[in-house]
């Protein structure tokens, strides 16, 4: 998780949200992103669709079973599906998201029993500390410090 605060904190120098993904297969992070969405203007240009287009490539297989995705943020309902099709084994994020989380906040997408991926959901880790820098950008955003709109 500490590798996707890093790609969080990126985000915040590139103007986006502070959300940061990382997969992980074999012990190895072999895709890594933030948000970007304001840079390419591309609405699911949201971490964790870009960390798994990147583990994809990289694996060379759209299958990513055997990988861990590891984001600051619960993924929405585009990245919650984008998780189950992509077939990965496990999720782990640090806050959650009361506006459109879908991993058990406002949509139960990825413990869904009707759709054909189960995945182990682990919440939680370092809450704190994602939370704490996505209030920090918003807050900043508030006050005129140059943030832009998620």
């Amino acid at each position: 998780m500490a590798l996707a605060l890093d790609e969080a904190r990126r985000a915040i120098a590139d103007g986006e949200v502070p959300v940061g993904a990382v997969i992980v297969s074999g012990g190895e992070a072999i895709a890594r992103a933030h948000n970007l969405r304001e840079g390419l203007q591309d609405p699911s240009a949201h971490a964790e669709m870009l960390a798994i287009r990147e583990a994809a490539r990289k694996l060379r297989r759209w299958r990513l079973t055997g990988t861990t995705l590891y984001v600051t943020l619960e993924p929405c309902a585009m990245c919650a599906g984008g998780i189950v099709l992509a077939r990965i084994d496990r999720l782990v994020f640090g806050s959650f998201d009361s506006k459109a989380g879908a991993c058990g906040s406002v949509l139960e997408i990825v413990r869904e029993p009707r759709l054909n991926h189960r995945l182990e959901v682990v919440t939680g880790v370092l809450e704190k500390e994602c939370r704490l820098l996505l209030r920090k950008f918003f807050a900043d955003r508030r006050e005129g410090n140059g943030a832009t709109d998620q």
